[in-house]
């Protein structure tokens, strides 16, 4: 990530903020300063009181960056030449003063194909970038790991000190700005910025029960509402079911089975479509709407009953 963003012929300066790492971070970002000029890198001490780990990190950076603009990107974000170029434009263009990617998705493992695009494909569902990117729409959602603000607003709103103790930081930044009148522009461009989020299954499922059910409203009747709406599996199962008790005809059963089946599918592939995705990955639906189904169930749980643990830290619950 450092070596892509040091590329970009408008990135003055690449602060990298090492949040108390213990893996060999410290070694390479010193061999990378060693040919990169424009790197500055910082060590942050004890998380403070109240503070999410990320939170503080991008505070830190942000406190001594010296541009215009802020750029916020994680570790794991591949940025392709001229990307803060096209983010600058369509500021301009947009007339937005933040600017948020969603970046490409690299998948490698089944686990991955299976629940990170269905999560992409309900987020979709719930998030419109045409809403969102609408200044007469209350509507306001970021992705963290892309997230370009103008430096002035950013100290307007309170900058990541505001969101604090918010795990879901990049959401609660972009409500900030466009509550404040500004305006927002979020999308997913190709051929911009890439990223493999997960590398093993443990960390996939640590990531998104951290922010499933705060991303999707953080209330028991939005759970319910999206487990309805987003696993059709229950449906067909059990509506066949009744159809055969009412009719006593397993032909029929049958019949409204396969077609309910083929329906899903049909839609999971239209959504695949629709969000960029290879159709390929039809083959995963099933295993995918299991896991989300777990995976939101358990995002629930840790926000409201239990804590929320992440990159070896843990919050405790905030939502109800």
């Amino acid at each position: 990530m450092v070596e892509s963003v040091a590329l970009q012929a408008e990135v003055g300066e690449v602060i990298v903020v090492d949040d108390q790492s213990t893996d060999r971070t410290a070694e390479i970002l010193k061999e990378l300063a060693g040919w990169i000029p424009k790197l500055k890198i910082l060590r942050t001490g004890e998380l403070p009181a109240g503070w999410v780990g990320k939170n503080h990190a991008a505070a830190t950076g942000a406190a001594v960056a010296k541009g215009d603009w802020l750029l916020f990107t994680d570790a794991d974000t591949y940025h392709f030449m001229g990307s803060t170029r096209r983010a600058l434009a369509d500021a301009v263009v947009r007339d937005a003063v933040l600017v948020s990617y969603s970046p490409e998705q690299q998948m490698e493992t089944f686990w991955e194909r299976a629940l990170i695009p269905f999560v992409y494909c309900r987020l979709a569902a719930n998030f419109s970038y045409a809403n969102v990117n609408d200044p007469r729409n209350p509507a306001a959602a970021a992705n963290g790991q892309y997230i370009l603000i103008l430096r002035d607003v950013y100290n307007a709103v309170g900058g990541h000190g505001a969101v604090a103790g918010d795990v879901l930081e990049d959401v609660a930044l972009a409500r900030r700005v466009k509550g404040a009148g500004y305006g927002i522009y979020f999308t997913a461009p190709i051929g911009v910025v890439s990223t493999r989020m997960y590398r093993t299954f443990g960390g996939m499922w640590e990531g998104w029960t951290k922010n499933l059910y705060p991303l999707l409203g953080g209330k028991p009747r939005f759970l319910i509402l999206e487990l309805l709406r987003a696993t059709p599996l229950v449906l067909i199962l059990t509506i066949p079911a009744f159809y055969w008790a009412a009719h006593r005809s397993w032909r029929l059963a049958a019949i409204y089975t396969v077609a309910a089946v083929a329906g899903a599918h049909g839609r999971y592939a239209l959504d695949l479509y629709k969000n960029l995705f290879p159709v390929s990955l039809i083959k995963y639906y099933v295993l995918g709407v299991c896991l989300y189904a777990a995976a939101l169930i358990d995002s629930w749980w840790k926000n409201t009953r239990g804590s929320v643990v992440w990159k070896g830290r843990a919050y405790p619950a905030r939502t109800q």
